[in-house]
């Protein structure tokens, strides 16, 4: 098994929707916000070659979404899936599966793009099947009101329509062992409902792909939790019976939005689990 990084863009929230009710002179100290209260995000997605398998865990935005629509997220540097694929020597056709932890559009965007002609939808990548799980894929197909403006009918339908869908398995408790992906998968629904969190066995150490469960290394004290979130008080549990797992038994987090800390250790402290040390994927693939 191979790991590599692919970073899909980059682009910047409110740094308030993304710490909630954390005061700013709190959470400015570890992602400091711009003029405009905005602070660098990432959309870094994993490459997962395993045998014949190239599994690509979430897509980011995309690039189909109008000027307007990217004018609210202020894209920044010159990042993107292609690009990043191409500099490890794959193409988008070369991958067989895609994993998206949940169907917010800043995760799976990217895997559905215009047509040749700009008249409908397709599959972005055309030889791949493309993974959710039952429950998430009726919560964002049926959205409630909050999270409508993140759940995009042309990110979502046009995979099911394509045929390439498929779902996981659903876990009797929170843990799934050995998904059909051939990786552990932590379940997690404060966030979103089952948004899933991938654990990956490589090379003796415990790759774990944080998603939305930890967006970046200033969201580990436990009230950190974003204002995105649907069940905040469920986000407290999870976050805090994860992290100490991750401390318990060193697991290395791949941080999907951190701009700037791909991957951290986490260790156990007076004030609770604080970050241990912060790594570039070179140093661990």
């Amino acid at each position: 098994m191979k790991l590599y990084p692919i970073n899909a863009g980059n682009f910047k929230l409110d740094g308030g929707a993304m710490f909630g009710v954390v005061p700013k002179s709190l959470w400015q100290r570890t992602n400091p916000a711009d003029s405009n209260n905005m602070i660098d995000i990432a959309a870094r997605c994993l490459l997962i070659e395993d045998g014949d398998r190239l599994i690509l865990i979430d897509t980011g935005m995309g690039n189909k979404q109008s000027d307007k629509f990217f004018g609210y997220y202020y894209l920044w540097g010159n990042d993107s899936i292609d690009s990043s694929l191409k500099a490890h020597g794959f193409h988008r056709d070369d991958i067989t599966d895609v994993f998206m932890t949940h169907l917010h559009f800043d995760h799976c965007g990217g895997s559905i793009q215009w047509n040749k002609n700009k008249t409908g939808y397709e599959p972005a990548f055309k030889n791949a099947t493309f993974w959710s799980n039952e429950d998430h894929w009726k919560w964002a197909t049926q959205p409630n009101k909050r999270e409508v403006a993140s759940f995009l009918k042309e990110n979502i339908i046009p995979m099911e329509e394509s045929g390439q869908l498929k779902f996981t398995s659903l876990p009797q408790n929170d843990l799934l062992q050995n998904s059909e992906l051939g990786f552990d998968v932590f379940f997690a629904n404060g966030h979103t409902d089952k948004q899933m969190i991938p654990i990956i066995n490589y090379n003796e150490k415990t790759i774990c792909f944080m998603a939305d469960l930890l967006p970046t290394a200033g969201h580990l004290p436990i009230p950190f939790v974003m204002g995105y979130d649907t069940r905040p008080l469920l986000t407290l549990d999870e976050k805090e019976r994860f992290l100490n797992l991750a401390a318990d038994n060193n697991y290395y987090l791949f941080l999907e939005h951190d701009a700037h800390s791909p991957i951290i250790t986490v260790k156990h402290t007076e004030k609770g689990v604080r970050l241990n040390e912060i790594y570039t994927p070179e140093q661990i693939f």
